[in-house]
């Protein structure tokens, strides 16, 4: 599958062409840069302006085969000379996003250009400096148009990143179907829950077992943590990084899959054990057996009395304590049907 650019490499190549062209008069196109790992993508300008004083440029954001919610993004740099000696500035433009809340990598009330892309950009400056004789002190404005409407598709509302997107990326390169952004999200999630002082998180498989979880347990939206599919990665941070309480909310399925020990509750990775629900509730194992889903065992149990639900729940606690070995974490678990019913719960 094709490979993509992160915002950051995207933001790079504008700053190199606005700089460039504020120091000669002539934009660069396509512009080259230089990424961590030796790569070194060439960049075709979207828009150029040059104005006394300043000059900007912009590129497209293509993720390749990622479904990356900012693909097709306009990254624009704004190049502007900065006081003698100050070297490289940084400033949110329309559409990116500014930072209200500790725990990020990044000082609240900065702009949400995370460390990797600040140093890429920095270095593409020292070096176009050198090469035309400047003294390398810049600010530099990166905006997305439409970029606080992305944002809402994001994590960034509730990690206290308002106003827009963040400019991200560690490599420069976006690999197709990638989990590590998701994973990275979550990870940040747990940090400033943390830095808020939180003393409660929980984990949720999808909106519906969030908003129940939410409702349960009056808790803000930062302590919220949009676990999806990856159950092992909320576990795995916490048993380094612990939170004096987790829930784990979810339904009745994804979790009959982390009763059994699955960390990964994706569809493609793992599957419903109907062996491990009749042992649960082996007076109706033939009908569990022959069950067509999860869901269906689910109401075989709840026809016939018995607490399947429960019985999942604490398969599902033991699974998550197991992970976090002796982290000071206390855990429950919530289980839900597809109507958002709490079928199961434990701890």
């Amino acid at each position: 599958m094709r490979y993509g650019w992160t915002t950051g490499a995207c933001a790079t190549a504008a700053t190199t062409a606005a700089y460039t062209a504020l120091l000669t008069g002539t934009f660069p196109d396509p512009v080259e840069v230089l990424l961590p790992k030796g790569k070194r993508p060439a960049f075709a300008l979207a828009t150029e302006r040059l104005d006394a004083g300043s000059a900007s440029a912009g590129v497209i954001k293509d993720a390749g085969d990622d479904p990356d919610v900012t693909h097709g993004a306009l990254i624009v740099a704004t190049v502007s000379r900065g006081a003698p000696g100050t070297g490289v500035t940084f400033r949110a433009g329309e559409g990116v996003g500014t930072v209200t809340k500790p725990g990020l990598p990044l000082a609240v009330g900065e702009p949400a250009i995370n460390p990797v892309p600040r140093r890429l950009m920095t270095e593409a400056v020292a070096r176009v400096a050198a090469a035309h004789g400047d003294a390398g002190d810049v600010v530099i404005e990166i905006s997305v148009p439409d970029g606080e409407e992305l944002a809402r598709q994001t994590w960034n509302p509730r990690l206290g990143i308002l106003g827009g997107l963040s400019i991200l990326g560690t490599t420069g390169v976006v690999v197709p179907y990638s989990c590590s952004a998701w994973i990275d999200s979550i990870r940040r999630g747990v940090d400033v829950a943390r830095a808020l002082g939180l003393t409660h998180v929980a984990g949720a498989t999808g909106s519906t077992s969030e908003r129940v979880v939410a409702e349960l347990y009056d808790l803000p939206e930062s302590a919220l943590l949009d676990m999806g599919d990856f159950a092992g990665a909320v576990l795995k941070y916490l048993a380094r990084h612990p939170v004096p309480r987790l829930t784990l909310a979810g339904g009745f399925a994804k979790f009959s899959k982390l009763a059994a020990g699955h960390l990964d509750l994706h569809s493609k990775r793992s599957q419903v054990d109907l062996s491990l629900l009749a042992s649960l509730a082996p007076e109706q194992a033939p009908a569990i057996l022959a069950a067509n889903t999860a869901l269906h065992a689910l109401e075989i149990c709840q026809d016939a009395g018995i607490p399947i639900g429960d019985l999942v729940a604490a398969k599902a606690r033991e699974t998550a304590l197991s992970v976090l070995g002796s982290a000071p974490v206390a855990v429950d678990v919530v289980v839900i049907d597809r109507a958002g019913t709490i079928v199961g719960r434990a701890g």
